[in-house]
């Protein structure tokens, strides 16, 4: 690890100063960013530590929406009672990732910024990643690649500078995006909000570039709209062993039914690309309809269209479509069912 300067900020403020200087990195929960400055992945000349910045709390809208504060804890936000009853598919998706004690520290704020869990990216003695090293190549697109994305992925051979078939590892922003949330953020110039769905860059031709976030910009705040799936939602999750897993593929599901009908729908699934990934068509191929497996297929072969697998990895496309059918139709039964880890 490279040595580094340190700044307690306990303003925003004071926390956009100190991270206007070059190479300066926010530190919040630390669950992430620590362990890649241990990789040597990154190497921040500053850490802004946030902790003591009042971004903890969670309240209600007079719109019925709910603000979640960057710094609410994983565990807290989980437990929180209007998460629970209003939100249940964001509860589920964060009881379902990483382990107690990670989520005890894990912040929502940090929790966006996630960088992905490609083996490439992480093990510094692959020199081809083109995220860690610009124009370097992409060693996965013929390696080991089976938890790598089917979807948005860049494919223009192993040593073109733009190539990433990387997928980002989050539970909380695949439900979060499945809600439509929107993410507040703060600058020297002030505050301003970003849609969930533009938050997360697919890699395209600057894989680099992770997030719509301008250089020295600060989560403060994630806004999640009125209510709408509280009796039917399902966070689905297959991954290879039963707790601390990132997911092959996940599934964040949420259905408002009236009257036997599908009125409208959330749908997005993780670990499939390099950001939660939403079709909206296929949201709305549902609206009208009743709740049956049968709907729910034609929902996931417009969310899975395009798809595209490796050597490794095409099992992945299946089984995205076999997750969007479980989670909906276990949606559709009641939120009280719980979620799947």
């Amino acid at each position: 690890m490279n040595a580094f300067h340190y700044e307690r900020a306990t303003a925003p403020e004071q926390a956009l100063h100190a991270a206007s200087t070059n190479g300066a990195k926010f530190l919040a929960g630390g669950t992430n960013l620590v362990d890649l400055m241990k990789y040597g992945v990154e190497s921040p000349t500053t850490l802004v530590d946030i902790n003591h910045l009042d971004l903890a709390q969670v309240s209600a809208g007079p719109d019925g929406s709910t603000r979640i504060g960057a710094m609410v804890r994983n565990s807290d936000l989980a437990d929180h009672e209007i998460i629970k009853t209003q939100y249940p598919l964001l509860s589920q998706a964060l009881l379902s990732g990483a382990s107690p004690q990670l989520r005890n520290m894990a912040t929502t704020g940090g929790n966006l910024m996630q960088r992905t869990r490609c083996y490439y990216f992480t093990d510094t003695s692959f020199p081809a990643c083109n995220k860690r090293v610009p124009g370097s190549g992409c060693a996965a697109i013929q390696g080991y690649n089976r938890i790598h994305a089917i979807l948005g992925q860049t494919d223009k051979g192993p040593k073109s500078g733009v190539s990433c078939i990387a997928t980002h590892p989050s539970d909380m922003c695949v439900a979060m995006a499945a809600l439509g949330a929107t993410v507040e953020v703060e600058n020297a110039s002030g505050k301003r909000t970003i849609p969930f769905s533009d938050f997360h860059r697919l890699p395209g031709s600057t894989p680099w570039v992770e997030t719509a976030l301008r250089p020295g910009e600060l989560i403060v705040a994630v806004t999640l709209p009125p209510a709408r799936f509280s009796k039917n939602a399902y966070y689905l999750k297959a991954r290879d062993r039963n707790s601390y897993a990132f997911a092959l593929i996940s599934v964040a599901a949420g259905l408002e039914i009236a009257d036997g009908k599908i009125a409208s729908a959330g749908i997005a699934l993780g670990g499939v690309a390099l950001k939660p990934w939403r079709v909206i068509e296929a949201e709305k191929a549902l609206n009208g309809k009743s709740p049956m497996p049968e709907h729910f297929a034609q929902a996931a072969e417009i969310l899975l269209h395009g798809a595209r697998g490796y050597e490794h990895n095409t099992f992945k496309i299946e089984l995205a479509k076999q997750g969007v059918v479980r989670a909906l139709t276990l949606a559709s039964r009641g939120t009280t069912e719980g979620g799947e880890a």
